[in-house]
């Protein structure tokens, strides 16, 4: 028996000084494909236009907290502890196993020659081989629970048209890595008797056991060791060289994208320059080098599909195919020997219709991206009815694990389509009634605060460019126009008056703010907008700006800021004399009105008390409140303030289901059975604990509040639930404790 302050093994028992010299030449050989595969991916995101973001910027301290994120694994854990597990057990196996082999052939190639001994004996050894068995065999584990889960169960999430051989190829050369390692290690129990006694081998020793139960003797053992040592060897070999050129390749591209993310991707918007020709994407070209790599660090694991609610309303979008479609494309017409077919491969693509009847012969593509357009009704890559089936709700970005950022190649694509005039008739006469009217509803400005005509109370609403103010308030279309949403406008004034705040707005100096109009698509529109009311912000005296909207605090607060009026000083489209960023540094605070009204509620500026109503009520998360802007709990403290009783809906916060309109959803009509507005209705009456207790359903956007009362009426919940308002909600239990107050004085 060995004993354990001298146990070791040799690491080439049987194969001989051929067989060892022939072992290094292939893991040079592999070490080197997979070198040269790394930097031609790399070389081909190069080539790809410059990313108006600085990506790069303060490098250590983004890889820090990338290799936080990827090594705890948080993004995996977010929503489906199954995979969260699953994916911790392969990846930190993977890298135990690897910093092991390392550490291996430290002690092999450059200590022992060096040293004239090795350190891998004794209690290190043991030590080591525990931790290898132990870590060996989470991998393994993990890659079951991904087998069972995709084989078993089949989840539908990880099935598509992008399912493939390669796919399969992944998760099985995985697990045979896993037990292979195992079998090379049983088989060296067995047949070095010395070893016997090597406890520490915990999962090896299990599995020499159970051959010698089988009948394996020392010389059996001996004898087909090479065979199996040299065919896990090769089988490594093989995997490290292949990693460049296939799925494996996520595994270093995800990383890297989550280094280079943006943290506001999606609620702002990259900037378009002056130069027509890098706003769209008419080719391939035109995609930044993180749009391409973002192509290649999707996993395919689904998760934007499942959170889409386009997809799971029927619509013919797919977040997932629109970014594996673009890099099927890419690679078909791509002659580049790694990340490319040589421009002889087939891709059917559009983003979920096939808009490609019978695939695009790569042989026929063009040296600037192809000769398909990139979207289009029909014989485009991306089929334009899958753009307009966007809501532009994050919902995608929010849910993927490795920071793809699929609303700036949506947005770009968006571009294309208005570029080329191809957008829904609908959506046209909405950008017309922009630029002649200044509004999404074609009314004359000159209306835009008739709202207030009808406030109660003897509510004065000052004009901002006028008068001094602390908030200036920008209320935006709805609220201004729709006649259901001009009762939340009057609520959130009153709510204002009975807090002594002072604001003021701007009457028919605002305009629409653009945030929609610029996912549509149209951002030279959007400009104009922007340009207009930094203009006129700076024409005004106040303190901080105050929006009614989600959508209009998101852009203001997001993307004015971000816009280079410098570019378009010399540009007669661009109305507007001002060259110089606005809000640069974020000097004027920018808020929604929840925010501000949770601030005076905390203060006892409503004289709230927490239980002037005795409601049961459900929350929905706006997208542009939630998602996009991180706030969550302002609406629910108001809520909680008028002592309503609230139930949260199965799909709440960052997981919250859209409403349908972001995206121009509100100015279009879709095919399709159930609408978002139904479904989240749907969802509030029947998967909340409170069920159809629930009385009201409770909002904090006009657009929101626009799309549920049209699924109310569509999909029979009339009689069910009522959509209100956090501000009219607010409002009726200010009400109340006055009504309180003023029957407890009468008594007295």
């Amino acid at each position: 028996m060995t004993p354990l302050q001298a146990a070791t093994r040799e690491t080439f028992w049987t194969i001989g000084p051929v067989g060892k010299a022939a072992f290094y030449w292939l893991a040079a050989v592999a070490i080197l494909v997979f070198c040269y595969g790394v930097y031609a991916r790399f070389a081909a995101y190069a080539r790809g236009s410059e990313d108006p973001r600085d990506r790069l910027s303060n490098l250590p301290a983004r890889t820090v907290a990338a290799t936080k994120t990827v090594l705890s694994n948080e993004n995996q854990f977010d929503r489906d502890l199954y995979a969260g597990v699953m994916h911790t057990f392969v990846l930190w196996g993977f890298l135990t196993l690897l910093v092991a082999t390392t550490i291996l052939g430290f002690d092999i190639d450059v200590y022992r020659p060096l040293a004239g001994e090795s350190f891998w004996v004794g209690d290190f050894y043991v030590a080591y081989q525990f931790v290898v068995d132990a870590f060996g065999l989470l991998f393994v584990v993990g890659v079951g629970m991904a087998m069972y889960r995709r084989y078993r169960d089949r989840d539908g999430r990880l099935w598509g048209k992008h399912t493939s051989l390669e796919d399969d190829a992944f998760v099985w050369t995985l697990f045979l890595l896993g037990v292979g390692g195992f079998v090379v290690q049983a088989l060296g129990i067995v047949g070095q008797p010395a070893r016997a006694d090597e406890t520490v081998s915990f999962v090896g020793m299990a599995m020499a056991a159970g051959f010698r139960w089988a009948g394996l003797t020392p010389g059996g053992a001996e004898a087909i060791y090479g065979v199996v040592w040299w065919s896990h060897s090769l089988l490594a070999f093989a995997f490290i060289a292949w990693i460049p050129y296939a799925k494996p390749f996520h595994m270093i591209s995800s990383f890297a994208n989550v280094v280079a993310r943006d943290e506001k991707a999606g609620a702002r918007l990259p900037n378009v320059p002056a130069d027509l020709d890098h706003t769209n994407a008419e080719s391939l070209e035109d995609f930044t080098w993180k749009e391409l790599m973002d192509g290649d660090a999707c996993t395919k694991c689904g998760r934007c599909s499942s959170a889409c609610p386009a997809e799971t309303v029927g619509r013919n979008l797919d977040p997932r195919d629109v970014i594996l479609d673009l890099k099927a494309y890419r690679e078909s017409v791509s002659d580049d020997p790694v990340a490319g077919a040589g421009g002889g491969g087939e891709v059917a693509t559009d983003g979920g219709t096939a808009a490609i009847d019978g695939g695009v012969a790569g042989s026929a593509a063009a040296s600037d991206g192809g000769t398909v357009p990139i979207v289009a009704d029909e014989g485009g890559v991306i089929a334009s009815e899958s753009m307009e089936s966007c809501m532009s709700c994050l919902a995608c970005m929010d849910a993927c694990p490795v920071d793809i950022e699929h609303l700036t190649s949506f947005t770009k694509l968006n571009r294309q389509l208005v570029d080329e005039g191809a957008v829904d008739s609908n959506l046209q006469d909405v950008f017309q009634d922009v630029m002649q009217k200044g509004n999404t509803f074609g009314e004359s400005q000159s209306t835009r605060g008739d709202w207030i005509d009808e406030l109660d109370g003897g509510v004065e609403v000052p004009d901002a460019r006028e008068t001094e103010v602390e908030y200036l308030w920008y209320v935006g279309d709805y609220p201004s126009f729709d006649d259901r949403n001009k009762t939340v406008a009057r609520a959130l004034a009153r709510l204002f008056d009975e807090a002594d705040v002072s604001f003021g707005i701007l009457f028919d100096d605002e305009k629409t703010d653009g945030n929609d109009i610029r996912r549509i698509g149209e951002e030279f529109l959007y400009l104009e907008l922007a340009g207009h009311h930094v203009e006129t912000f700076a024409d005004c005296e106040f303190d901080s700006i105050v929006c009614t909207d989600p959508h209009s605090y998101n852009t203001i607060k997001n993307e004015y800021p971000e816009v280079d009026f410098a570019e378009f000083a010399d540009d007669p489209m661009m109305p507007f004399d001002r060259e110089e960023p606005w809000n640069a540094e974020g000097e004027i605070d920018v808020f929604h009105w929840t925010q501000v009204v949770e601030e005076l509620v905390a203060d006892g500026r409503l004289g709230l008390s927490g239980d002037e109503l005795d409601y049961t009520v459900t929350y929905h998360d706006p997208c542009h409140l939630g998602r996009y802007n991180d706030e969550y709990e302002a609406p629910r403290e108001l809520i909680a303030a008028t002592g309503a009783d609230l139930h949260e809906m199965p799909r709440s916060r960052e997981d919250s289901f859209c409403c349908g309109g972001g995206g121009g959803g509100l100015w279009t009509e879709h095919d399709e059975d159930v609408k978002p507005s139904e479904e989240r209705l749907r969802e509030a009456v029947e998967d909340t604990d409170a069920g159809a207790a629930i009385e009201k359903f409770v909002v904090a956007c006009p657009m929101c509040t626009t799309m549920f009362e049209d699924g109310r009426k569509t999909g029979n919940f009339e009689d069910g639930v009522e959509i209100v308002d956090v501000a009219e909600l607010l409002i009726e239990a200010v009400e109340a404790g006055s009504e309180k107050a003023g029957s407890a004085e009468a008594r007295s």
